[in-house]
């Protein structure tokens, strides 16, 4: 193992300017996907929470159609299925920008943390109590305000643990991206393994790296929600 770090650590850790390493690419994936997840899984969770069927009958169907579906189908549809389609391939701008391997990951990646996360959000916003929604109404907050200042940031604070699973299974599921021939983590070390005949070892780095990565994010929700949870921690009486 130690001789194939020597001979190959720039391909896991390097970065030039022509050339993103392995961690790199494997980090970019997951940050992208994850924020852009976010910043869509935030409104259509209060869609999908409004009990208002026209709002939120959409979005269960946009979330349980990219959970009950592989995220590998997912991308193989974004990376090659959409392309084939006339009238994007017929399309400059759309062609350009399905042709690109890392646009059509990060597509899929997004879409299917979005369903997730939405489904996440939305059972925390569901789930915020009475008692915090009626001192909001005594205030004389609007329904906007009401969201802004009470319900998503309580919603937001309670579903840390459960997002904090969803983010370390998108460090896992980056891991298809090769398949799309992104040069992530995994695919470097492919290519190494293919080099040098010695999976063990090979694939030993991989699996530390990622866990190296994983328990990165743990130790980092771990110290958000001993922050942003303390006040659901039982008071000495």
């Amino acid at each position: 193992m130690i001789g194939i770090i020597g001979q190959y650590w720039q391909n896991y850790l390097y970065t030039d300017g022509y050339r993103f390493s392995g961690i790199a690419v494997t980090l970019w994936l997951l940050v992208v996907s994850v924020l852009l997840g976010f910043l869509l899984a935030v409104p259509l969770a209060i869609a999908r929470a409004s009990g208002n069927p026209w709002m939120s009958r959409p979005v269960w169907f946009f979330t349980y159609v990219f959970r009950g579906t592989p995220l590998y189908v997912q991308l193989l549809m974004c990376y090659t299925g959409i392309y084939s389609l006339h009238v994007v391939h017929s399309n400059p701008l759309l062609g350009s920008f399905f042709r690109d391997a890392m646009n059509c990951t990060l597509l899929a990646f997004t879409l299917n943390e979005a369903a997730y996360a939405t489904e996440i959000f939305s059972g925390a916003i569901k789930s915020t109590t009475a008692g915090e929604i009626e001192a909001g109404l005594a205030y004389g907050m609007s329904r906007f305000k009401l969201y802004t200042r009470i319900i998503l940031p309580s919603a937001l604070r309670r579903s840390i643990p459960m997002y904090s699973n969803e983010v370390i299974l998108m460090l896992h599921a980056t891991t298809l991206a090769f398949t799309a021939t992104v040069a992530d983590v995994l695919k470097v070390t492919r290519d190494v393994n293919s080099a040098t005949y010695m999976p063990f070892q090979a694939y030993g780095i991989a699996a530390i790296i990622y866990a190296a990565i994983a328990f990165s994010l743990i130790w980092m929700f771990r110290r958000l929600e001993a922050r942003w949870l303390l006040f659901l921690a039982p008071r000495a009486r």
